[in-house]
Formats: structure tokens, C-alpha cells, sequence
């Protein structure tokens, strides 16, 4: 083998297998071109929610590295877009703390892990879509949970859901129909149901408690980092609420 073609045949296994060096997700282009608002815009199509705020503070957090210009703005790669649809899913799907996700990240970034790069997928499926968010309406919650749309009716006169507005109900309203028409199943209805509404709100009263003082700061990186706080404790108390209930079934048992 001459030296060009070994030259050639190093730099095609360079291709093939991108260094170890390299940071996760290996593999997608590294070009910094994109503007905040190009990435806002491809990330709100699974993540409706998502700002200008909330991007800055995952950095302040070094979940993500954008470039920065000659002139201070940022400037994002497609491997950042992917990086931030991980974090952003993790927070989301599994109620993931900032640090857990940091300590993935270094873990992928290291080739102790491996994970397929995320892509992006449609927040809805047969909700109404209004602002950017998800929101279903009372036929739509009843034809997904395969239930009548009098049994939506009747936890909504419960106050086990509450519509936004006349109609219109938030994207966990779905589970809780599903749950309830389990819940049924077993002579649990609507009315004994309440008592989980009453609970949520006081775990949600506690949230509010230990993210108010982040509410109560000014600028976009403690709204950001408000709206963390409170996923996190709400998580955990929802944690909290299983293990209790679990321990105290168990004791039922012969």
C-alpha cells in the first residue's frame, strides 16, 4: 500500500468511526449556523413550550455549548439541537434533575453510554392544538381512552377535571381519564376519585411553596430555572405518594 493510499484508507475510517474525543451525539454536524430563534423553531415541534429563556439557562447549566460570534450571539449546530431535544425530553418524559441528565451527558460525551440521537416527533395526536400547546376536547379525551363521553362528562362534574375554558383540557388529562376508567373497573367512580384531586392540590400548593422564591426573581434564568424547580419537587413528591401508598397495600396483603 502506497502512502497516499493509506492516507486515504485512515482518513475514510475517520469517517466511518468519529473519534471518541468527539462529544455526544457523534456523528451530526458540528457547524454552528443557526440562530436562537432557528433553534426555537425546530425544537417547538415537539416542544410547544419551549424559550428563548429556557435555552439560556440549560446553557448557564453547560448542558450545551453554543458558539459565540465575534459580535456575542450565539450560534447553534445541528449536535446542539439533538443535545437539546435529549435534555429537553428527559425533563419532560421522566422528570429527570438537571444534574442526573448532566452526569448522562458526560457519561454519552465519554463513550460510557450510548444512545441513539433523539428526533424530533409530533406533540398531538387527535387534541386541539391552541397557543402551542396541546389541548383535547371532551370527544377527543373519551374516543383515546375508549371510554363514553358521559364518563368525561361525570369527572369533569366531580372536579376531578377541570377544562380550560368550556371545553378544553390540558395534555394530562388523558391519563387521568385512563386511570379513572381503570379505577372503574374495579367500582371506583367519580366520586371517590376527588380525593386524589384534593391531594394534588396540595402537593401542587407545596411545589408553588419551594419554586417562590425563583418566581419572585427577576429575569429569564430564574423563570427558567422556577419552572425546573418545580418539575423536580413535583416529581419527587409524586414519588413520595407511590411509595406511600405501596407500603401501605402491602400491609394489606396475607
Amino acid at each position: 500500500m502506497t502512502g497516499a493510499q493509506a492516507r486515504r484508507a485512515e482518513h475514510q475510517a475517520e469517517q466511518r468511526e468519529p473519534a471518541a474525543s468527539e462529544p455526544w451525539p457523534r456523528g451530526i454536524s458540528r457547524r454552528a449556523s443557526m440562530r436562537i430563534s432557528d433553534v426555537l423553531a425546530a425544537l417547538r415541534i415537539e416542544f410547544p413550550a419551549v424559550t428563548t429563556s429556557k435555552l439560556r439557562f440549560l446553557e448557564e447549566q453547560g448542558l450545551v455549548e453554543p458558539v459565540r460570534t465575534p459580535a456575542g450571539y450565539r450560534q447553534y449546530s445541528p449536535a446542539d439541537i439533538e443535545r437539546l431535544r435529549f435534555v429537553l425530553r428527559q425533563q419532560r418524559d421522566k422528570y429527570m434533575p438537571l444534574k442526573v441528565i448532566g452526569e448522562r451527558l458526560a457519561a454519552l460525551d465519554a463513550g460510557e453510554e450510548e444512545e441513539a440521537a433523539p428526533r424530533a416527533r409530533l406533540a398531538t395526536r387527535d387534541g386541539v392544538v391552541q397557543s402551542g400547546e396541546v389541548r383535547w376536547t371532551v370527544e377527543s379525551l373519551a374516543a383515546q381512552a375508549e371510554v363514553e363521553v358521559a364518563f368525561v362528562e361525570e369527572l369533569v362534574a366531580a372536579g376531578v377535571l377541570r377544562p380550560h375554558g368550556r371545553s378544553s383540557f390540558d395534555p394530562w388529562a388523558r391519563d387521568v381519564v385512563v386511570a379513572a376508567a381503570a379505577l372503574a373497573e374495579h367500582g371506583i367512580d367519580a366520586r371517590h376519585l376527588r380525593q386524589f384531586r384534593t391531594a394534588a392540590d396540595r402537593q401542587a400548593d407545596l411545589v408553588e411553596q419551594v419554586a417562590a422564591p425563583w418566581r419572585g426573581r427577576r429575569g429569564a434564568s430564574a423563570a427558567a430555572r422556577a419552572g425546573t424547580v418545580a418539575a423536580e419537587v413535583g416529581e419527587l413528591c409524586t414519588q413520595m405518594h407511590t411509595a406511600l401508598v405501596r407500603a401501605a397495600v402491602a400491609e394489606l396483603a396475607p
